[in-house]
């Protein structure tokens, strides 16, 4: 290692970090932070950490940046989640259309692994001094200048930090802060979906199960520990919420009514307040996610439809390179240049082919085409496939 990069990693570029929202993408960038010895601090508007969010899909791409970030961390993530190894089609009948053996490990080098979202919470958390992560603080604002950003909670709280970066998803205060885009963009596609114990009959044979219905679909995933993860979209040009609990179940089960018991049973089995209802939205990609010393990451900087299940991966990718940059970069701007480089145009084609990939769930017109439109169109997605999961971190001699 030559002096000057000694000399500059023995000194980050910043000394203090405050991330906004302890979700999987700001646990992870912090973790990759502060292995540079930076002062990061993580701000949470939730009171506490709970049993919350969806089954996720950790693809190779995302598993190879955490272990890049937090070496030993995807072993600990087998134990608590599920590998993939085959997976099944079914119609709402229960009948089987195709059935795979995953081929994620032999081609990629890491499996597909469905992991409840918090159980990844609780793992990378579980790799950060607890005291750095400060629950209750709702973030309302901040304002920057060229020395620092001050950011504002609820409360009258405020804290200082050189750098301030937005993990807080979808409905992001520091994107709205810095952009000011209002709302997010419906894309015509409405959710329900929540984890419980539950051992489904298929799970004897398949880890994930795939019901795809007339304009509507559910997904069935073995998230490991005993329990399940439902997720059920539907196509919806409007959408409406419940107005409550009992009607948000009444109202999924109705949808399901003319499918086979088996699938409607792990929704029966339910309690009506764990179910999750809500709109699937993405955001149009921007040009630039950084300001002064305020960047974005993961779902505030790229929020994208779930078709692919790039959200988390994708995300995991931001922690890795925004680390690279910063241990790579002479100074703060640098590094955010660096990053956004790195990260937009990446990002830009998976939130397009997202949004795509959830419309074409429900169209018709692609199921009805013929034979070889279709594996025409699979073959443009394998490559595109290949490409997503191909990506590795560099590997720095």
């Amino acid at each position: 290692m030559n002096k000057n990069l000694t000399q500059k990693l023995s000194k980050p570029i910043v000394e203090k970090v405050a991330i906004v929202g302890a979700g999987p993408g700001g646990l992870a960038t912090a973790i990759a932070l502060r292995s540079q010895g930076i002062d990061v601090q993580v701000y949470e508007k939730a009171q506490e950490f709970r049993p919350a969010g969806t089954g996720l899909g950790l693809a190779p791409n995302g598993l190879n940046c955490l272990d890049a970030i937090a070496p030993g961390i995807v072993e600990a993530l087998k134990s608590s989640g599920c590998e993939v190894h085959h997976t099944v089609l079914k119609n709402i009948q229960g009948e089987t259309i195709r059935t795979n053996t995953t081929k994620y490990l032999e081609q990629y080098g890491q499996p597909l692994l469905t992991v409840w979202w918090y159980r990844l919470q609780q793992v990378l958390a579980s790799r950060l001094p607890s005291d750095i992560i400060h629950l209750n603080h709702r973030c309302i604002g901040f304002q920057q200048d060229e020395n620092g950003v001050k950011i504002h909670f609820d409360g009258e709280k405020s804290v200082y930090a050189d750098l301030l970066i937005g993990a807080d998803g979808v409905n992001s205060v520091i994107r709205e802060t810095l952009f000011g885009e209002g709302q997010p963009n419906y894309i015509g596609s409405m959710c329900w979906r929540a984890v419980i114990k539950y051992h489904h009959e298929l799970f004897n044979d398949y880890e994930l199960v795939f019901v795809k219905g007339n304009q509507q679909f559910m997904y069935i995933l073995n998230v490991g520990g005993g329990y399940t993860s439902w997720i059920s979209r539907k196509f919806s040009p409007e959408y409406s919420l419940s107005h409550s609990a009992d009607e948000v179940k009444s109202r999924i089960l109705h949808e399901l009514a003319d499918w086979d018991e088996s699938f409607r049973a792990v929704v029966e089995a339910t309690p009506a307040e764990q179910i999750w209802e809500g709109p699937i939205c993405d955001r149009p990609p921007l040009t630039h996610w950084s300001q002064g010393r305020v960047t974005l990451l993961g779902d505030a900087a790229h929020p994208m439809a779930p078709a692919m299940g790039q959200g988390a991966n994708t995300t995991f990718e931001d922690a890795y390179e925004l680390g690279e940059c910063f241990s790579d970069s002479a100074n703060l701007q640098e590094a955010l240049t660096s990053y956004e480089q790195r990260r937009i145009e990446r990002t830009k084609p998976i939130q397009a082919r997202s949004a795509l990939g959830e419309m074409r769930y429900y169209d018709a017109n692609f199921v009805a085409s013929s034979r070889q439109t279709q594996e025409r169109q699979m073959s443009l997605n394998d490559d595109f496939h290949k490409w997503v999961y191909d990506f590795k971190p560099s590997v720095k001699s």
